[in-house]
């Protein structure tokens, strides 16, 4: 099934939450980097250090680990948002998560050195930086509560009714070792789980 989501600018995107003024905005674009890449791109290897930040305009991504040599997925990114592995900016070293590609995708980059220097020069583009981790923490606490607190069932339906294209786009497989489970139970949920 194709992509439905209509991707927006950049700007657009984060207008409702930080406010560049056209400088800023120049400024920023002119040191970021538009990439068309296919599917199964790795924009971060395992055990690689993440040494960009990366908005997606167009495309999905998955961040995934392996636990006993299986894969387990951690985050998925579509249109309009950010993707990055937080932990390994912000320690400089090597992590155990991959970010790949599951979609050709249009993505905009800029490194970490090239943020951090703007940063100190515009007090705006670090309004921006703090608008990125901030999100990204608040999506990885959600997360924790809701593999701690929820039921096999209430996750699913929760990214049934938050993100169900996903359904379209990613296989089972992908989406039951996301939301903690066995393909079989996912498959014996969704039997039972109507909307």
């Amino acid at each position: 099934m194709e992509n439905t989501v209509k991707p927006v600018s950049f700007f657009d995107s984060i207008a409702p939450f930080v406010k560049l003024s056209p400088v800023s905005r120049q400024i920023v674009l002119s040191n970021m980097t538009k990439l068309s890449l296919p599917k199964g791109h790795v924009l971060v290897p395992f055990g690689g250090i993440c040494k960009s930040v990366y908005y997606l305009e167009k495309g999905l991504t998955r961040t995934f680990y392996l636990k006993d040599s299986k894969e387990v997925t951690e985050r998925f990114c579509a249109e309009n948002s950010f993707t990055c592995s937080m932990a390994g900016y912000l320690t400089n070293t090597p992590d155990g998560r991959q970010i790949e590609l599951l979609e050709p995708s249009v993505i905009w980059t800029m490194p970490y050195e090239t943020l951090e220097k703007l940063y100190d020069e515009h007090h705006e583009i670090e309004r921006l930086g703090r608008y990125i981790i901030t999100k990204d923490v608040v999506e990885l606490q959600n997360r924790l509560s809701n593999l701690q607190f929820k039921l096999a069932e209430e996750r699913y339906t929760s990214l049934l009714e938050t993100t169900p294209s996903l359904f379209q786009r990613v296989p089972l497989g992908t989406i039951s070792s996301y939301l903690g489970i066995t393909q079989e139970t996912l498959s014996r949920i969704r039997a039972k789980v109507t909307f």
